[in-house]
């Protein structure tokens, strides 16, 4: 725990130069282009959350243990946090870009729908039947959620609006040292990923514990 939070710390440190410092100004967009590093940061984290949710509800329909379902509930969390700062920082980068904090464009349309599975995930979690019967439910909902997922890439491809195309669009891609910058970022949240799922299962494990004991006295 103590090393993957030293790397993370590096990797925070090595993002901020990277965007603020190490990666030249956008020649059209500015200053406000730096944010662009963080948002696909939180991004790829979320995406990497919601494939975690997407294999262990799979895993906990299988086999019925128990540590798949807590893996999916504490990565589908982390996961509503990450698209919820992937959502604030597009945002902040649109307002001065477009000339509004939200448009309905295919990606960012989307984009929303994904969230609100996901938030209905965590309600339909915590709420529904049973300790069993609600982690299958929710175990159901998170593969069908899943779904909405590549629609997010696709569209900004596939219906193209007037989000940008990153990765293989038309303007050729991004400047080497822009890059580095985007990588070095995507390589720091997913270290905060790990870090913060691996401490979210620890208090899952902590509450069971106590559970256990509770019912032993």
């Amino acid at each position: 725990m103590k090393f993957l939070f030293g790397l993370t710390f590096i990797g925070m440190l090595a993002s901020l130069y990277s965007a603020f410092i190490y990666a030249p100004t956008e020649k059209v967009m500015g200053d406000i282009q730096r944010i662009f590093y963080f948002h696909m940061g939180t991004v790829w984290a979320a995406t990497l959350a919601f494939l975690v949710v997407f294999v262990a509800s799979i895993q906990y329909l299988r086999t019925e243990k128990r540590v798949w379902d807590i893996l999916a509930y504490s990565s589908a969390e982390i996961g509503v946090l990450f698209l919820t700062l992937t959502i604030i920082t597009g945002s902040i980068w649109a307002k001065p870009i477009w000339g509004t904090w939200w448009t309905w464009d295919p990606q960012l349309t989307t984009t929303f729908i994904l969230w609100v599975l996901y938030v209905v995930y965590l309600i339909l979690r915590s709420t529904i039947g049973n300790e069993v019967k609600r982690a299958k439910f929710a175990a159901v909902f998170a593969i069908i959620a899943f779904l909405d997922l590549p629609l997010v890439y696709a569209s900004a491809r596939l219906m193209r609006g007037i989000s940008p195309v990153v990765f293989g669009g038309r303007g050729g891609g991004i400047a080497p040292d822009m890059m580095v910058a985007l990588l070095i970022n995507i390589i720091t949240f997913t270290l905060l990923f790990f870090l913060l799922l691996k401490g979210r299962l620890e208090v899952e494990n902590i509450k069971d514990e106590i559970l256990f004991l509770k019912k032993g006295v």
